[in-house]
């Protein structure tokens, strides 16, 4: 885990690596107790008022992350029936053209739907498929509007209607899967470019079609689906929100400008009267025991610090979780999680980040909102844990990447082997050194400073040494230009996941819009 901009005062002095100044000042500092959900603070909402036991009579069981959000798609097949009419050019190219081959085309649509649903490792629901020969038939489509997105199957007809509803949109064309379409042959000229060269139809371009593939569909839905859990979301700042090296509102307002975040915020004024209550809360105390008791049971797993570290982290997890409950978030961020949480918590908020990680919840150390809205789309996206951390030098198509709370449960379903030590650079608390899998394909991203251009790579897990930096660490190795990674690494910190994102990641960026660049 890392330093964050604003720490408990201190005479200037060299401070840990992680953090870009010694400024004095409190992560609290300008946040007063409110009411519950009341004014705003930090552009956000501020929780004031709260009681511990206002917070468990909600809950009274351990609240467990809410679940992704479904995409809900709308399929339309697009086609027109034509009439034979003698000595004169009567149809156009493709093979839905007569009722019979249109009804055909409607079971395979069907079907393929059906097989996408089934093959979907994401929520997705689809509402009725639409046959429209004509666009003021679009009017009559009830549910369209409660449609986060639009596949559109694009065999005949007039697809300007289509655009003009301003959903996010695919098309499909058939060039060899079945019957062949007319827009295999027009799509681009008479609508994507409407007669002219250049892209001329607000909101879609090139990457909106697809030939063929229904995988090309399922990536596209995928990343709809990652985009739709991650704008216009809740994220509960602990201590407010921040930005690595950066103005302190500059970051955060761009962050809600752009992805329409709702920032709850908790001064640590609030969450340390929270924690004092829950340490007299005896059946949340022995919960939070039970549950360490059972961590340490996960094979692969080794103590390496004080037991009462991992107990006192276990207990500040569950007050996280049921202040996430509190405020209807499935993220949660962390700022001056390296001085002010210690002394009223007893520990690191370390284990805490990892376990809600493992469990569901998206959970970022540092409050650095530079780097959250890229963990809350990728795992969005892959439905896995992401590991926010402090990237290195590259050298030799290797670089190093560290922090002290990463999740365990990488993949989503399979749990890591791990020690259990101290926070690195207080050598205090509870940290997780997890062993991630060698071998293993990873998705980096490398969001900017400005929210203008996120760099993005693959790369492959080949070591996880055990140097005197942040307990966690991996050696990536990469196939692209050395070279060229020192020079295009954006921002700071990155975030890494398991899997191949790459796609999907950038198909969902340009409709925020933020620039993809790719490195693979």
């Amino acid at each position: 885990m890392s330093h964050s901009e604003h720490e408990h005062s201190q005479a200037p002095s060299p401070r840990p690596h992680c953090c870009p100044c010694g400024c004095p000042g409190s992560a609290e500092e300008g946040i007063s107790r409110r009411s519950f959900l009341g004014s705003a603070a930090l552009g956000g909402i501020a929780l004031g008022g709260l009681s511990w036991s206002s917070l468990v009579a909600a809950e009274p069981d351990l609240p467990a992350a809410p679940a992704r959000k479904p995409l809900v798609v709308k399929p339309i097949f697009v086609y027109q029936i034509y009439q034979r009419r003698d000595q004169s050019s009567w149809r156009s190219w493709g093979g839905t053209g007569t009722q019979e081959e249109a009804d055909r085309e409607i079971a395979q649509i069907q079907g393929e739907l059906e097989k996408l649903q089934k093959e979907a490792d994401f929520p997705l629901q689809f509402l009725p498929l639409a046959p429209v020969t004509n666009p003021a038939q679009l009017a009559s489509l009830g549910d369209i509007a409660s449609a986060d997105a639009l596949l559109v199957y694009a065999g005949d007809g007039d697809l300007n209607a289509i655009a003009k509803l301003g959903k996010d949109t695919i098309f499909f064309v058939r060039h060899k899967s079945g019957p062949v379409y007319l827009y295999y042959e027009i799509i681009s000229p008479r609508f994507l470019r409407q007669h002219t060269d250049d892209l001329a139809v607000k909101g879609i371009d090139f990457d909106d079609v697809v030939v063929d593939s229904q995988e090309e569909i399922l990536w596209r839905l995928r990343s709809l689906c990652g985009l739709r859990n991650t704008v216009g979301t809740k994220i509960l700042a602990v201590g407010g929100p921040s930005a690595w090296a950066q103005p302190k509102d500059v970051v955060p307002n761009l962050v809600r400008d752009l992805w329409k975040m709702d920032i709850q915020t908790i001064s640590y004024d609030e969450l340390g009267k929270l924690i004092k209550a829950a340490r007299e809360d005896q059946k949340e105390v022995a919960l939070a025991k039970r549950r360490a008791e059972e961590y340490l049971k996960i094979p692969g797993t080794t103590l390496e610090t004080n037991r009462a570290f991992l107990d006192k982290a276990f207990l500040l997890e569950q007050v996280f979780r049921r202040l996430m409950a509190g405020a209807g978030c499935r993220a949660i961020t962390i700022n001056a999680c390296m001085g002010t949480i210690m002394p009223m918590s007893e520990t690191t908020a370390c284990m805490p980040l990892s376990t809600l990680n493992d469990d569901g919840y998206l959970a970022f150390c540092e409050s650095d909102f530079v780097v959250v809205p890229s963990g809350m789309l990728l795992g969005a996206i892959s439905g896995r844990p992401t590991f926010l951390n402090d990237p290195t030098y590259p050298h030799d198509n290797v670089i190093t990447l560290a922090h002290c709370t990463a999740p365990r449960k990488m993949d989503g379903k399979n749990i890591e082997p791990a020690r259990i030590l101290t926070h690195y650079e207080s050598d205090y608390g509870a940290a997780p050194k997890v062993e991630m899998h060698q071998g293993q394909k990873v998705t980096n991203v490398l969001p900017d400073f400005a929210s203008k251009r996120w760099v993005g790579f693959l790369g492959e897990i080949v070591d996880h040494p055990f140097l005197p930096i942040c307990r966690s660490q991996i050696d990536i190795r990469f196939d692209c230009d050395t070279k060229q990674v020192a020079e295009r690494m954006p921002g700071f910190h990155w975030m890494m996941v398991y899997g191949d994102y790459m796609r999907e990641t950038g198909y969902a960026l340009k409709r925020i819009p933020i620039t993809w660049e790719s490195l693979t």
